[in-house]
């Protein structure tokens, strides 16, 4: 095999903390004069060399000796001391007496670096040379003394790490050296490390034996390097990437590789080619060199193998190989030994290859009649086995691989069926649409029963919905509509229209379009008797008229009910029964909407009408939410996901509502692990929307815990999805407002502020709620431009921020008043916002008002932990400014304790920073010292001269200095501050208490 090149040079360590930290544990051993030894396991391209590497840096900052050799692949025998041999020559080149003064040593340089003159005790010839066997081993026992001696008279003076790679190909003089070495370890300052492949060492493997014995040692440790994990290897691809690759691309390349570094850095090298799904060259090349090893009957066993896919069972391999059972076991038992093939554990004696990309390799190097006829045997044999699960979906793929196409068909909507009803939407979409691209290629008369092309189109529709690809959804219902609703009989026509109208209700920006369909329904269907069509369209019709005229709303809702209970279509009722209870909570009937959602969850649950239970489920914990009953809301919310999950719907439309609402709500309550938790993308493909909504909502974590890079890159990436959903714009509005705060940049907060308002007006949106909280931050923002032009003596300035402030606390009341809230009125958070509003209004023209800022926090009361101390901090910071210092302390306290327990860093870093400037002592921070003047004497009077709005000549002037030292002196005060500017630099220091303001001393 190839010798597999290290890994991701040039970009930081991944996902190897735990192991490094043992490394380095060991190492910090070793130099306190406890020799270690450790042995690093993995699969090929895993890592090892590059942790090593690290390990080697580490070493060598500390004032060590690396010296490091590695095994080559030659054969059963391979080179003898191929390790030693490079670790000498690489010694003799820096400390050749260090070598010399051990002559046995000599014997493993080559003669164009030191000649070979035999010791005068000992004759004996060059390794691997003949000679009788007491000579042999006296030689050699001379020889492995020798490197020991060598080692420890090195370790005398500094600690000396000995690194052995690619321990698996050793020859055995190799193996037998290691051994002496390790059994030896005792007092030197010395840290031997050998790396190996696991998945290299079947079972006769000599190495194995050898790792039994020195794993009993107690000097030594041993370390298994494992595949990353999902996150990490996203982690890693990312870092990889020389140019921004989209967050699909990575995902793709990450979970191909399957956490292996090596795969994922020749997967990345192939991105430029990525539209198929083939293995690079390069990286097939290296898989193919594993297999050529084995026997012909094993290699054949193995490309049969791959046409059944990753896994295959023991039973189908034997039926449809050509080998005997005997010879199958012994192709079975090799595959397995070298690593090939791995045994599942579990019932059904299954196979399946160790890696994904193995396989792929392997059937990538099929021909393409040898294809045809290995998936034809394993169709034959699957066509057996009807009824048993998985057995449709198996037959559907071999049938089509194999230009049974007929098959194929029947066999595709049997596998949707069936993935249907186990909860895996994405599955069951797969094999629809491959139903689709089958139904015209095959006759009409061996199509299947019982299914139309409408309805394998609304088919498509409803497991797109379910499986998190809702513009997908739409696009499915509108071809059943375009192309057969003028020909079908009405309520067939009547469901593709219903089944729009459900998909483009999950759409912003389509509740019209919505309606115009499901209205198109109701004229098919409205002199029909009860049916259970006729029983859901009234339900959708209710649903789409909600906002709209609300009493038609309920009047169709009742008639859903009313029909659905004629004909028992318990689902339609459970939806209208949800859609009366969000009627009821516009009206103010709380107690009504509650009763109607746990009616509707009810009797969902009794049919397992997943979809529908969700969507009741969802209110009703929005109904939580709004009430401010935020422990109840994340209960249902658990709860929901929960069953979401034990489903398959996580994606789906309501099961995307339920895990966003669920990351805010847990946001809000403070548990901000589990918020990041619910936040995470899935492990497939969903729609960019879906994505960007989740982001969207995990921004607000990652800006308050201060990872300001991350979410810098997250909004920006966001912005050019603003279009698809208004959640996105309004939720990654607030994270990007709140970050710019973060960084002082105040102007930064007011563009944002200004562009999200803009653009939820220019889409009909200006009725949302939401920019309450956008004023309140664009108010805060002022305060501060204010602030700041007081300081710069810029009158106008100060003028246009109070102005914009008091325009921002105008809008923000007016939308108070006028706003839509889905509840009827404004629930506990968006009045919490306004108070917030009216205390920030206090701080335009000072301090701020101290009972504004008090019933701000009071309001945040009702759960939301980070944003009341938020206003605490202002709190703190007005009573600061009237010098009531005890309470204060105390309020500045509680803000400690909050940052401390979510990981705020931001918050608690403004929080010590008030404390300084105020000289108070609070709990949880270090009691206040005296200053340190971070600038030189002269420094401080060029800036106090700045500060009274000087020029450079002007300074130098009064100073005596001239123009240039003052231009050197002026950017040395920038640096110190963090500021790009003159008039941030005053700025800053006098936010810092660095700078008295004018007048005072």
């Amino acid at each position: 095999m190839e010798l597999v090149p290290r890994l991701g040079s040039g970009i930081p360590l991944v996902a190897r903390a735990t192991e490094m930290a043992r490394l380095r544990a060991s190492l910090s051993r070793a130099e306190a004069g406890a020799a270690s030894a450790v042995l690093v396991s993995g699969d090929a391209g895993v890592g090892k060399s590059r942790l090593l590497e690290e390990l080697g840096r580490a070493a060598e900052a500390r004032g060590g000796l690396v010296l490091s050799g590695r095994c080559l692949d030659v054969g059963e025998t391979g080179l003898p001391y191929l390790p030693f041999v490079e670790i000498l020559v690489q010694l003799n080149r820096t400390d050749q007496d260090a070598v010399r003064r051990w002559p046995a040593l000599t014997r493993l340089l080559p003669e164009s670096i030191m000649p070979v003159q035999p010791e005068p005790a000992n004759n004996s010839p060059r390794p691997g040379s003949r000679t009788v066997a007491p000579e042999r081993d006296l030689g050699q026992l001379q020889l492995f003394d020798a490197m020991f001696g060598l080692l420890t008279d090195l370790s005398s003076s500094r600690c000396v790490v000995l690194v052995v790679e690619d321990l698996h190909w050793a020859d055995s003089s190799t193996r037998d050296l290691v051994s002496f070495l390790l059994s030896r370890l005792r007092a030197q300052r010395l840290l031997v490390v050998a790396s190996y492949r696991s998945d290299d060492l079947y079972r006769r493997h000599p190495l194995r034996p050898l790792l039994a014995e020195l794993v009993r040692l107690p000097a030594v440790d041993r370390i298994d390097l494992t595949p990353f994990d999902r996150e990490n290897s996203r982690r890693f691809v990312a870092a990889l990437a020389e140019e921004p690759l989209s967050d699909k691309m990575i995902r793709q390349i990450a979970e191909r590789s399957e956490g292996n570094a090596f795969f994922a850095e020749e997967l990345m090298a192939a991105c430029a080619d990525y539209d198929d799904d083939g293995v690079p060259t390069g990286l097939a090349d290296v898989l193919l060199a594993r297999i050529e090893r084995l026997a012909p009957a094993t290699q054949t066993m193995v490309r049969l193998a791959s046409a059944a896919g990753r896994r295959v069972r023991h039973s189908r391999l034997q039926a449809v190989a050509s080998l005997g059972p005997v010879e199958l076991d012994e192709a079975l038992r090799e595959a397995v030994q070298h690593h090939v093939l791995l045994v599942e554990d579990g019932p059904g004696d299954v196979y399946a290859f160790r890696h994904a990309l193995l396989r792929e390799a392997v059937y990538g190097d099929l021909l393409p009649g040898e294809r045809v006829r290995l998936h034809g045997a394993y169709a034959k044999h699957i066509a057996g086995e009807e009824g048993r699960r998985g057995a449709a979906a198996a037959l559907a793929h071999h049938s089509l691989q194999s230009h049974d196409l007929r098959t194929a068909l029947r066999a595709s909507v049997r596998a949707a069926d069936e993935a249907a009803s186990i909860g895996a939407p994405a599955e069951a979409l797969r094999h629809v649409e491959q139903a689709l691209k089958l139904w015209d290629a095959v006759d009409p008369a061996d199509r299947p029963d019982g299914i139309n092309e409408a309805g394998l189109l609304r088919l498509a529709s409803l497991h797109a919905g379910a499986g998190g690809e809702p513009e997908r959804a739409v696009a499915y219902a509108r071809s059943a509509v375009d192309r057969f609703a003028a020909v079908d009989e009405p309520e067939e026509a009547a469901q593709s229209y219903r089944r729009l109208a459900q998909a483009l209700i999950n759409i912003d920006g389509k509740a019209a379009e919505a309606r115009e369909a499901v209205q198109d329904a109701w004229l098919l269907v409205a002199d029909r008797p009860p049916s259970y069509t006729r029983a859901w369209v009234l339900a959708v019709l209710a649903m789409a008229l909600r906002r709209s005229d609300p009493v038609a709303a309920r009047n169709a809702a009742r008639d859903a009910i009313t029909d659905a209970r004629a004909v028992h279509a318990l689902g339609a009722e459970a939806d209208a029964l949800t859609t009366l209870g969000m009627l009821d909570e516009y009206d103010g009937d709380t107690a009504g909407a509650v009763i109607h959602f746990r009616a509707a969850i009810d009797t969902a649950t009794r049919v397992s009408a997943f979809t529908t239970e969700l969507r009741a489920r969802y209110f009703l914990s929005m109904h939580r939410y709004d009430h401010g009953e935020l422990a109840e809301a994340v209960a249902e919310l658990d709860e929901a996901t929960a069953r979401a999950r034990a489903n398959g719907l996580s994606w789906s439309n309501n099961g995307v509502e339920i895990r966003i609402l669920r990351a805010i709500s847990k946001y809000i309550t403070g548990d901000w692990d589990g918020s990041e938790a619910a936040a995470e993308p899935p492990g497939r493909r969903v729609s960019d929307t879906v994505l960007a909504r989740l982001a969207a909502a995990s921004a607000f974590v990652t800006v308050g815990r201060g990872r300001f890079d991350e979410a810098d890159k997250l909004l920006t990436e966001l912005r050019s999805h603003w279009h698809r959903d208004g959640d996105i714009v309004v939720l990654s509005g607030y994270a990007e407002a709140e970050l710019a705060m973060w960084r002082g940049r105040p102007e930064r907060t007011v563009e944002v502020v200004a562009d999200v308002g803009e653009w939820l007006i220019k889409q009909s949106w200006g009725w949302m709620l939401g920019r309450i909280r956008l004023a309140a931050w664009g108010i805060a923002a002022n305060v501060e431009l204010a602030r700041r032009a007081r300081r710069e003596r810029d009158a106008a300035a100060e003028l246009a921020a109070i102005a914009e402030g008091e325009r921002l606390f105008a809008e923000a009341e007016e939308i108070s008043h006028t706003g839509r809230p889905w509840t009827g009125t404004i629930g506990v958070e968006g009045k919490a916002w306004f108070a917030l509003v009216r205390a920030e209004r206090t701080r335009l023209t000072g301090a701020g008002d101290p009972a504004a800022l008090r019933a701000a926090a009071e309001a945040f009361g009702y759960g939301s932990v980070y944003e009341q101390a938020i206003v605490r901090l202002r709190l703190a910071e007005s009573l600061l400014a009237l010098d009531e210092r005890p309470e204060a302390a105390a309020v500045l306290a509680e803000v400690v304790d909050t940052a401390g327990r979510l990981g705020a860093r931001p918050l608690a870093a403004a929080a010590a920073e008030l404390a300084r400037r105020g000289r108070l002592t609070v709990d949880g921070l270090a009691a206040p010292r005296d200053e340190v003047d971070p600038f030189t004497p002269r420094e401080r009077a060029v800036l106090a001269l700045v500060a009274l709005g000087r020029t450079n000549r002007q300074v130098g002037q009064e100073l005596y200095i001239s123009e240039k030292t003052v231009s050197v002196h002026l950017s040395r005060i920038m640096a110190k501050l963090g500021a790009s500017r003159r008039a941030e630099a005053v700025a800053t220091a006098y936010e810092r208490g660095l700078l008295a303001p004018s007048g005072q001393s």
